[in-house]
Parts: structure tokens; C-alpha cells; sequence
């Protein structure tokens, strides 16, 4: 399969760094609230690093003062103190503040600061703040136009826009609350992150208006209050009504605002909004329903008319376009996008009539991120897994050849931020065994310039287990990465119980040459407890392709099941595993695989806990289900095969789901469903609530979740601390 000449390779250094790592650990044991909550067991960063616009310098804040560096320069200087910040925001109006707010910049020589419902000034030379705009103090979604003067934001269903000496505007009057503007739609699949798109000038800004007057209500419930309160959300479930969007256009100077004619069917998915550089004309990507048909529309701005196809994209099973156009500077008739039409994303000149000028860049890899362009517009920077799909890496293409130069230097996982010059990139680098560093590359050839920061080992003085990282087979020979954590002290002559963590689904890689190999500090602290922590990235996850992951389409819970089941054969063939004491544990798409394992596979774990588990994809939302399984109705006997409630008489191990009571994800009504059944089937579960919380369980209520996970596990597997 793809990379495995380097597989051997890569499974040998790892072992090599982790055990030089071994090396370093001493004898402190890790505490829950160390291993979920405590910041000084996480890798040293520097807090808000960031490049200076229109320059090679760049900022961060250090010891609640702002520090100044040059790419050119190893010299770094105190440039603001929070004190005298405070000061002069004070006397432009603002109240005060005791920690440094985030910071932005108009130009090499003033910050742009957006607290307390206002944009702020400062401007370095003089020492002065001044107020450019305020915003109403419940505002949402807030995004500064491209000079930094105006900013939109939505306030209930509805958008605005605040400008300098002037009343906010409001953009949208929508009475009806189902009629949301300015916010993110397609419930933000399809890359899609906000709601506003600011024109290149900020004369203009598109955003989504999303109707969802034709979704049915969802019901959640408040139970802070006395009595609690009803909560109606829309949540377009599979095979049911799907919103309608719409992207309208809002002109600054007249106030007045065009719709784009986006045509029918209503319901088809936006995508991928993009200006053209002279603000003339916006590109969308276009998906039906089915997600197996992309059109790349062009419109007119002004008028909204339609102007032309320029390209499509079909495939027997969906594509999936996630990223929008990147203009050549200089070029308002050449674009990059990027197209995974050879299974694998890649990045392609073209013209804005719909011509390919040039395929960039292409073989068995993945495009995961677009950098920008140098500053003549001649390359363009990218990242990619060409190394390897557990690495990233960044590198230069030439626009005019298609030649790829590598400039990220050392195995791992790079993090690029390109400068606006284009010529120096900060590079955050880990690496299984390397915390963090942080360096200022130079694009010509890839040297460090400077290192700004070399992060200790912040769990040098704990005793962690050993991990590897490694290739198993599926049944079709496709390899599948898998990590193993020993516990400390680990004896090959003892025998030891498998916790398991699973999630298996799209959209996510467990495994990574990163700090620890992409694991967390719980598994660390379940091997101290003496387990063996076990986790693979089945078929149908990230980071290997459009292939691997379409194995799933229209039955998921099937093929990425028979690759975990491969990763239970691999681990009964080892001598040190007890069989009998394995535990599975997973949350989201992870707790969907952990209760299927326990139903479909019952003899396997002893113990499982889910959380937060889809059940029946019927319940789960149009965009996201569709995609991999079609509507109920073209998949009817998929629907069947992955409906949890068909297996729940099969249940025999151990089996604790858990729940936040306003998940908005999955919903509630997903594992009551499964209680439900087990009642009327005579199965004995465990069940538990965090009520309050929506998906995923944050905060120092993360520490009980965890605590309760271990604790179950700790019962049914009775695993106990290795001397």
C-alpha cells in the first residue's frame, strides 16, 4: 500500500526516540486533573506568535508584555507592557486590562485590538489608543473587514455592520427566527467556518442567509431553571427536509444588499465562497443534495446574475470540496484550487474560464493545507503528508513548472505560517519524542533562520509507558497504523489488560508522528494503572486518501469494525496480552464503534464505554450522513445493517453510555433510544448523564468524565498499579 517502503523505516526510529525518551523519565505518577487539566504538563508555547503585516517581524506575548522580533535578526525586544497598554486604551475610553487581548495589525506600526464591544488602535510610534468602531455588546460572530475598519456581526437571527462614526447598520431585518444571516451553514461541513466574507477591499461582504423554516424543531431542555425551559433547534435529520441557503451581497457605500442567483433545487449546498481579487464576481462551489455532483459557479456581484460554469465534479459516490480558489497576485484570471478528482487532494492552475493551465502537484499524498504565495506570485506554498500520512510537511511549487521543493527539515509534524512578504515561514514542529519547537524558516532554501523557542520535555520527571507506533494489515493488505502504549516497568513475561480507544470515523487521524505520537496524558495514566492502551485508524479515516476513506460508503460501522477486529488478532497474538481482560472506549463516532463492537462482536471486550454514541444514522443529520451512507430511503438495508438498536439483545460484556443532555451533535434521543430497547429486550446497561452539557464535556467537569471512565474500566477489567 501507499508509503510502505518507508514503514519499516519510520517503526524503527520511532522505537529508537521513544526509547531515548524512556531514558529521561524519573518516578512522578500522573493525577487526573494532571493528565486532563494541568497546563504545565502540555508542551511550552509561545502565546500569540504571529507575523507583522507588511513585514519580516513578528510579535508574541511573553510575561504579559508584548515582544518584537525580525526573520532577520535574532534580536528580540520589549516593544509594550500590559500596563502601559491599559493606560492608554483608559484613556481612549476603554476599561481596564490586567492581561494581554489578542492582537492584530493594520501595518508594521499599528495594533488593532478588538475588547469590550470596540475596535481599538495603537498606535506604536506615539503611544495612543483611539476607538476606530464600536458594536453592540451581544454580538456574535464578529469578523473585521480586510482595512480593519468596519466589522459584521450577528446579533440573534440577524447580521450587521459596524463602521467608524457611524451607527451600526443593519444589514438583515429577518422577523422570523428559523431565517438565520451571517452565520455558518450547512451546520459547517464542507470546510465552511463562518458566515461573513468580506470583499478584498471591504466595500462588500457576502453572507449566508440560511431558511430553515421547513426543518423540523428539535427539542432541548435547560434544566437550570425552575421549571426548566424548552429549547427548539433545527436539526435536519437524513432522508428528512434540509434547509434553504442563500448568499446575499451587502454594498457598504449604497446599504443596499443582492442575492445571488444560486437557481434550484433549494435544497443544494453553497460551498467554498470565494471573491475574485477585483471584487467583481464571487465563485461558489455548488453540491446537490446527493454530494455526488459539484458545479464551480461564477456570479456577478452587483447584480447576482449567474455567469457562468466554469468547471464540475462528479463521483459515483460524493466529493467533498473543502477549500475555495487562491488567486495568483497580479493574476485576477488565475486561480489554485485545490481538487481531490485523482483520490487525492491536489493543486491546480487554472483560468477563470474554466481552464486548466497546470496540474501542480500529484502522486499517493494529500494537499492539507494552503499556505500562500510568494510575494511576485510565482510559487506558491503548501503543506502536505508526501512524506508520510503520520507527518506534515510544507514545501514551495513553481507556478510556471510545477516543480515541488521541500522546505520543512526533520520527521514530525510541521505547522506553517507564512509571512506576508512571503518569504519567511514560522515553522511549529513536534515530533514523537520532541515537544515543541519553533523556528523562522527561510523560503529561498529552507534554512532555519532562528530558533524562537525549544520546548522541554514537560513530562520529563513522569514515569510513562513506552509507545510505538506501527503497520498492521486489513484483510485486503491495506495498511492501518496502530500505536501501543506499555505501561512502565512492563514485563513481556506478565500479562496485561487492553484498553482500547477507539473512533474510526472521517475527518480524523489518532495516529501522528507527534508529541507522544498523537496520544494523550489519560493513556499515559491508564498504562501507569498497568494497561496496555491500544488505538488504530481504520479505513474510512483521514490522511490516506479519497480510497481508503470511501471503504465506508453506505455502511459505516462494517469495514472499519473488520479492521479493528484485525487490531484484536494482533494483539491476542502477543504473549503478554490477557484476552480475557480487554476494555473499549471511544466518544462521538467513536462511541457508535465502541457500542457496535460490544454488539456485533460480544465475545471481544469484556468492557466498554461509549460515549456520546450515534445509534441509528437515521437520527443524525442530513450533511454529514448523506454523504457516507446516501438518504434512508437509496440505503435502506445500510440504515438497517448500522442501527445499533437491531444488536442491543446481543449484548453481553459490560456496556456504560454516556450522554450530555443538550448534545446538539449527537442528540439525546440517540443512546435513551438505545435504553429504551434494552429494557424491552430484559439487557442490563450502565448509563450516565452530564447534564448541562452539549457534545463533548469540557472544563473541570472533563476530570469526572474521565474519572468515571476509569473508574468502570478499573471494575470490570481490574487492572492494578505495576510496581
Amino acid at each position: 500500500m501507499i508509503f510502505s517502503n518507508r514503514l519499516k523505516g519510520l517503526a524503527f526510529t520511532f522505537l529508537l526516540a521513544v526509547a531515548a525518551l524512556q531514558l529521561q523519565a524519573q518516578d512522578k505518577m500522573l493525577t487526573m486533573e494532571d493528565a486532563i487539566i494541568n497546563p504545565a504538563l502540555q508542551p511550552e508555547n509561545l502565546r500569540q506568535l504571529n507575523w507583522v503585516a507588511g513585514s519580516d517581524d513578528f510579535t508574541y506575548v511573553k510575561d504579559n508584555a508584548l515582544i518584537r522580533g525580525s526573520a532577520k535578526s535574532t534580536k528580540h525586544k520589549t516593544i509594550l507592557t500590559v500596563d502601559k497598554l491599559s493606560a492608554a486604551l483608559q484613556a481612549a475610553g476603554a476599561k481596564e486590562v490586567k492581561s494581554f487581548p489578542a492582537v492584530l495589525w493594520q501595518d508594521a506600526h499599528t495594533m488593532v485590538l478588538n475588547l469590550q464591544g470596540k475596535i481599538f488602535n495603537y498606535n506604536l510610534k506615539n503611544g495612543k489608543a483611539t476607538i476606530v468602531t464600536s458594536y453592540a455588546a451581544d454580538a456574535e460572530n464578529a469578523e473585521l473587514d480586510p482595512t480593519k475598519q468596519r466589522i459584521a456581526y450577528t446579533k440573534g437571527n440577524n447580521l450587521y455592520v459596524s463602521a467608524p462614526g457611524a451607527a451600526d447598520v443593519a444589514v438583515t431585518n429577518e422577523q422570523n427566527e428559523a431565517i438565520v444571516n451571517g452565520q455558518a451553514a450547512h451546520r459547517s461541513e464542507f470546510g465552511i467556518s463562518k458566515g461573513t466574507f468580506w470583499s478584498p477591499t471591504g466595500k462588500n461582504l457576502a453572507f449566508y442567509r440560511m431558511d430553515q423554516t421547513m426543518v423540523t424543531d428539535y427539542p432541548l431542555v435547560d434544566i437550570a431553571p425552575l421549571p426548566a425551559k424548552l429549547n427548539n433547534i433545527k436539526y435536519p435529520m437524513a432522508g428528512g427536509k434540509s434547509h434553504h441557503v442563500t448568499v446575499g451581497v451587502y454594498n457598504t457605500a449604497t446599504k443596499q444588499t443582492t442575492f445571488l442567483k444560486t437557481g434550484e433545487p433549494a435544497e443544494q449546498y453553497l460551498t467554498n465562497i470565494t471573491w475574485s481579487p477585483d471584487e467583481k464576481h464571487i465563485y461558489i462551489a455548488v453540491v446537490n443534495r446527493d454530494q455526488n455532483h459539484m458545479k464551480l459557479n461564477q456570479y456577478d456581484a452587483a447584480t447576482g446574475e449567474f455567469v457562468k460554469t466554469l468547471l464540475e465534479e462528479k463521483h459515483a459516490k460524493y466529493v467533498e470540496p473543502e477549500k475555495g480558489l487562491y488567486f495568483v497576485p497580479g493574476k485576477n484570471n488565475q486561480f489554485v484550487r485545490v481538487s481531490e478528482r485523482t483520490c487525492f487532494d491536489h493543486l491546480y492552475l487554472y483560468d477563470t474560464n474554466g481552464k486548466e493551465i497546470r496540474t501542480l502537484t500529484k502522486g499517493d499524498w494529500m494537499i492539507t493545507d494552503v499556505l500562500g504565495f510568494s510575494k511576485d506570485g510565482k510559487k506558491l506554498y503548501y503543506s502536505a503528508t508526501a512524506e508520510s500520512p503520520l507527518e506534515r510537511h510544507f514545501y514551495s511549487v513553481d507556478l510556471s513548472n510545477g516543480k515541488s521543493t521541500r522546505l520543512s527539515q526533520g520527521g514530525g509534524t510541521h505547522s506553517a505560517k507564512l509571512s506576508p512578504n512571503g518569504n519567511y515561514i514560522i515553522d511549529t514542529y513536534s515530533s514523537q519524542v520532541t515537544p515543541r519547537k519553533i523556528w523562522v524558516i527561510n523560503n529561498k532554501d529552507g534554512k532555519v533562520a532562528q530558533t524562537l523557542l525549544t520546548s522541554k520535555n514537560p513530562v520529563a520527571d513522569y514515569t510513562l509507558g513506552e509507545v510505538t507506533i506501527f503497520p498492521i494489515k486489513a484483510d485486503d493488505g491495506t495498511d492501518l497504523y496502530t500505536r501501543m502504549i506499555t505501561p512502565p516497568n512492563f514485563d513481556k513475561n506478565k500479562k496485561y489488560p487492553v484498553v482500547v480507544y477507539v473512533y474510526g470515523g472521517p475527518h480524523l487521524q489518532l495516529i501522528t508522528n507527534s508529541w507522544l505520537g498523537g496520544a494523550n496524558l489519560w493513556m499515559q495514566l491508564m498504562a501507569q494503572k498497568g494497561y496496555i492502551v491500544f488505538t488504530l485508524d481504520p479505513r474510512g479515516t483521514s490522511g490516506r486518501g479519497l480510497e481508503f476513506e470511501q471503504e465506508t460508503f453506505r455502511q459505516l460501522g462494517t469495514v472499519e469494525m473488520a479492521d479493528q477486529l484485525r487490531g484484536v488478532e494482533y494483539l491476542k497474538s502477543l504473549p503478554y496480552v490477557d484476552a480475557d481482560r480487554m476494555g473499549i472506549h471511544g466518544w462521538s463516532f467513536g462511541g457508535f464503534m465502541t457500542t457496535s463492537m460490544m454488539l456485533k462482536s460480544p465475545d471481544t471486550f469484556k468492557v466498554g464505554v461509549a460515549g456520546g454514541p450515534v445509534i441509528d444514522w437515521n437520527y443524525y443529520e442530513i450533511m454529514y450522513t448523506e454523504r457516507y451512507m446516501d438518504s434512508p430511503e437509496q440505503n435502506p438495508e445500510g440504515y438497517k445493517n448500522a442501527n445499533l438498536l437491531n444488536y442491543v439483545k446481543d449484548l453481553k460484556g459490560k456496556l456504560l453510555m454516556i450522554h450530555g443532555t443538550v448534545d446538539d451533535v449527537v442528540v439525546w434521543q440517540h443512546s435513551l433510544a438505545f435504553i429504551k430497547k434494552a429494557v424491552d429486550e430484559g439487557i442490563l446497561l450502565d448509563y450516565f448523564v452530564y447534564p448541562g452539557h452539549p457534545h463533548n464535556v469540557i472544563g473541570k467537569d472533563r476530570v469526572h468524565l474521565m474519572r468515571k471512565v476509569t473508574q468502570y474500566l478499573d471494575d470490570n477489567l481490574k487492572a492494578t498499579p505495576q510496581q
